[in-house]
């Protein structure tokens, strides 16, 4: 059993103890990683370089809602590319897609915004991704670019 000290006076020793707790409690809290939710499509910001006019989107719909485009790479003629491989977190965020018709695409960048996407209130303006995107035929890269992104989160 833990005795006090008689040297220590009680209410300075439920003081100390009450600090101790408070700063664990605190240390613990900024342990806790916001929750991040970027599903939604994203579409370059600004006009895009002539190799990727006919982009449209990168779509992510993890939780396959009915709002959202289906995740993977839209062209504008609406021809969706599905991922081969995607990873998808706020550090980093890289996909490669399957090929159709000989075309295939990539990606690796990462976010500029955390948090839960459809709740920031974001416009066509505000970019919240940045990578680099690459364009294949057959395999072969045909352009590659530095892009930024802007967030639509469905109506």
């Amino acid at each position: 059993m833990w005795r006090l000290s008689p040297r220590v006076p009680l209410k300075r020793a439920i003081l100390i103890v009450m600090v101790v707790g408070a700063c664990l409690t605190w240390v613990i809290g900024q342990g806790k990683k916001q929750r991040f939710d970027p599903d939604g499509s994203f579409w370059i910001h600004g006009q895009p370089p002539n190799e990727f006019s006919d982009f449209s989107a990168i779509n992510l719909n993890a939780k396959r809602l009915r709002r959202l485009p289906s995740p993977g790479v839209q062209l504008n003629n609406g021809k969706t590319f599905r991922y081969k491989v995607v990873s998808v977190k706020r550090e980093s965020f890289t996909f490669a897609t399957v090929s159709v018709g000989g075309l295939s695409y990539s990606f690796s960048g990462h976010f500029l915004k955390g948090g839960v996407l459809s709740a920031l209130n974001l416009d066509d303006e505000t970019p919240v991704l940045e990578g680099i995107l690459t364009k294949y035929k057959s395999g072969q890269k045909i352009a590659e670019s530095r892009l930024t992104f802007v967030y639509f989160g469905g109506t």
